[in-house]
């Protein structure tokens, strides 16, 4: 199934890019499609099942539904005013449905969290409903929240993958990481040309090139606000921000108890850091391919092109249009949810689409790109997603540290072979996806299992 750069790379809200960014999208198809009918509305339900519902809350999945309804969009929501729009809902019992039609709402009774069932398609399952003055269903349909903020329906989740092929064909498809070596190697160019011919099915090159430095520019703010904001996160573990802390010590020393060259991986944390306490306090983010993950490619990117000033936009479209070739191949042969890979499927997908970046811009072949991209997932193979309190903050934010550290780590090893290796990344990804199907459900964004049930949290 081909994949648009803006597929991989959204511009959202925080916290999560499958429990917030995905169902605020799946309540604004839902909206559009029953506009016909929206002033026999009445009373509108969201119901939640598996994932979402059993961390729904912590990943404010509510507070997402209640935006959507509301006829917000997660690219353009203001994160400042939204607990006040949601705010309002709550105290007046009332909102406007899309904005522009009145009907009353009880969270008791019109957003219900399914936390023992799950919708047979996708551990991401949610319905809506609108009724009518009475009681006759106007319209009810299924969403599917299937990772990075992307959005399925109940008959598109059901599509084969060969029959979305054929209505959009690419000019160098690639269903696979040794298929898009071989155009790299038929067109003599990089992955990025490839990645950038591709998206010319779906938009003028300067359109691509603009957004995709909107994308930056995005990334790059949300790293100096969290390296700019004090304060403590919400969401009850009174977690502290340390992204300003660690920053300062990295740019004064860390109290001479280690050489100056750790400045690297402070900075490196600082900035993944960053990034991943906006999230968790609902600010803008760009899923990367996640919100859970957002910190790790910013984080390396950041580091780049502070390092090298000459670098320039030529170098931050080399470096995402890399990454996100590499993130198309993880959506289309695995899965970057959570809820169907573990953190795996998020840390390791970001970490290797961060290290193939880092390797294109440091001059790598198409096949040291490629081999970057495999050291970085192989050591993340079977990572569970088991956060606290169902809040992406603990292990999440630490990990997009550790994330971005062992990305610069394999992009080093890549450049220093010749891009020969064993284990390939389409091997790499086949294992990530089977381990995905193995894991116990526990340990798949659910917070019944690992960090959350060991760790005694008030």
């Amino acid at each position: 199934m081909p994949f648009s750069v803006f597929d991989v790379f959204r511009i959202g809200i925080g916290p999560s890019s499958s429990h917030t960014v995905g169902p605020m999208l799946a309540v604004s198809r839902y909206l559009q499609a029953l506009r016909p009918q929206l002033a026999e509305v009445v009373r509108v339900r969201t119901d939640l099942y598996g994932s979402l519902a059993l961390t729904g809350v912590g990943h404010r999945t509510d507070f997402a539904v209640l935006l959507g309804l509301l006829g917000e969009q997660p690219h353009l929501v203001d994160p400042a005013a939204s607990q006040l729009y949601v705010d309002r809902v709550l105290r007046d019992g009332r909102l406007l449905l899309g904005g522009v039609h009145a009907v009353p709402f009880d969270v008791a009774t019109d957003l219900l969290f399914h936390k023992s069932e799950t919708l047979p398609q996708h551990p991401n399952g949610m319905r809506l409903t609108a009724f009518d003055d009475r009681g006759n269903v106007l319209l009810a349909r299924s969403y599917f929240s299937i990772g990075g903020g992307a959005v399925k329906d109940e008959d598109e989740i059901n599509v084969r993958h060969a029959d979305a092929h054929a209505a959009h064909e690419e000019p160098c498809p690639f269903a696979s990481a040794a298929e898009l070596l071989a155009w790299c190697e038929r067109r003599r160019c990089s992955i990025a040309d490839v990645v950038l011919h591709n998206e010319s099915r779906y938009h003028d090159p300067a359109v691509t090139r603009d957004r995709v430095l909107e994308i930056w520019h995005v990334m790059r703010d949300c790293v100096e606000r969290g390296l700019q904001t004090e304060g403590v996160l919400p969401g009850g573990l009174n977690l502290k921000r340390r992204a300003p802390g660690l920053y300062r010590q990295a740019m004064h020393g860390a109290d001479g108890k280690l050489p100056a060259d750790f400045a690297i991986m402070d900075t490196l944390s600082a900035f993944a850091i960053a990034v991943n306490e906006e999230n968790a306090s609902g600010g803008r983010v760009v899923t990367a391919p996640t919100n859970g993950s957002a910190g790790v490619i910013p984080a390396v990117l950041s580091y780049y092109t502070r390092s090298h000033p000459r670098a320039g936009d030529a170098a931050v479209l080399t470096f995402l249009l890399t990454a996100a070739g590499i993130g198309m191949l993880y959506k289309r042969n695995a899965s970057i949810s959570a809820a169907e890979m573990g953190c795996q499927g998020e840390i390791g997908v970001s970490a290797s689409m961060a290290a193939a970046g880092l390797a294109a811009v440091m001059g790598g072949t198409p096949e040291q790109v490629e081999n970057a991209a495999e050291i970085a997932m192989e050591h993340f193979l079977g990572m569970t997603c088991d956060p606290l309190n169902g809040l992406v903050q603990v292990p999440c934010i630490e990990r997009n540290s550790m994330g971005a550290i062992k990305a610069v780590n394999a992009a080093r090893m890549a450049l220093m072979s010749d891009g020969s290796h064993i284990v390939s990344l389409d091997q790499v990804i086949e294992t990530m996806r089977q381990t995905g199907v193995d894991m116990q459900v526990n340990y798949k964004e659910t917070s019944l299992g690992g960090l959350a049930v060991n760790v005694v949290s008030c």
